[in-house]
């Protein structure tokens, strides 16, 4: 930091530390106040955006990761009994249905959604610190206006010997004023348009993620019902009765009358 950007530093914490105990007037614009807000509750909504988009790509690349797994146990297990059985085909068949949704996973979801969702809203995002500047410095110059401001009335209030005083005075105020003006008028117009503009930028953003989440989950049930046909037609039946259950709770009864689970 040079040594005049130094000395405004120190110039502006001694007027804000002036503002609070009530020595310098503070301006309050509501209007402004108003966009900031909005635009920050915008910024933290995109940063949500873009920490939940990447949590469901890696959600879903655990997922596919997680069946491909659970049909490698359960391959084993039926194998291991018979492999000829029905349940050895059904399992086969569901490993091989789960390795063809681990590789689209990577093959038709993930470069596309990278593409069409989390790159735009990671580049909207890059866009907020620059924003963000402007407005720090539009606050900077507020003190810098509300400092001269201060100095101009207590010059007017009580007149100097020196006449040179006052004009510069006068001089130094008028400049901080116009380019507080400056940045702040900007600030008040395009903040709205920045927000405005966020629906149209997420259109085809959001478009596309419905359009994946869709074709995955088509592929996803016409590959899984191909396995149904190894099963008999009333195990449905039967699962929206309550007899799985019942099936289930009878082989844990057999488990637990053997020996090596009974109590000790």
């Amino acid at each position: 930091m040079s040594w005049a950007g130094f000395k405004k530093s120190i110039n502006r914490a001694n007027t804000t530390l002036l503002q609070k105990t009530g020595q310098i007037e503070r301006t309050v614009d509501h209007e402004f106040a108003d966009e900031e807000a909005r635009f920050k509750a915008f910024e933290k909504e995109c940063a949500t955006l873009q920490k939940s988009s990447k949590a469901y790509l890696d959600g879903i690349r655990g997922m596919a990761s997680a069946q491909t797994r659970v049909a490698d146990t359960i391959e084993i297990f039926y194998n291991a009994a018979d492999r000829t059985s029905e349940g050895a085909l059904a399992a086969n068949a569901y490993k091989r249905a789960v390795e063809d949704l681990d590789h689209s996973v990577t093959r038709e979801l993930d470069a596309p959604y990278r593409t069409a969702i989390m790159e735009p809203v990671g580049k909207l995002n890059a866009y907020f610190p620059t924003v963000t500047e402007h407005i720090n410095k539009r606050n900077k110059k507020l003190l810098d206006y509300d400092a001269a401001r201060s100095k101009l009335n207590k010059t007017l209030a009580k007149p100097s010997d020196d006449p040179t005083k006052l004009p510069r005075t006068q001089q130094e105020h008028d400049e901080a004023k116009e380019v507080f003006d400056l940045l702040n008028d900007q600030l008040i117009a395009e903040l709205p348009q920045l927000l405005n503009l966020r629906v149209p930028y997420f259109d085809p953003s959001f478009e596309a993620m419905i359009r994946i989440q869709c074709k995955f989950a088509e592929e996803g049930y016409e590959k899984l019902s191909n396995i149904q046909r190894y099963f008999d037609d009333s195990v449905r039946d039967d699962y929206a009765a309550g007899q799985l259950d019942a099936q289930v709770e009878a082989v844990l009864q057999e488990m637990r009358e053997l020996s090596i689970c009974g109590a000790a």
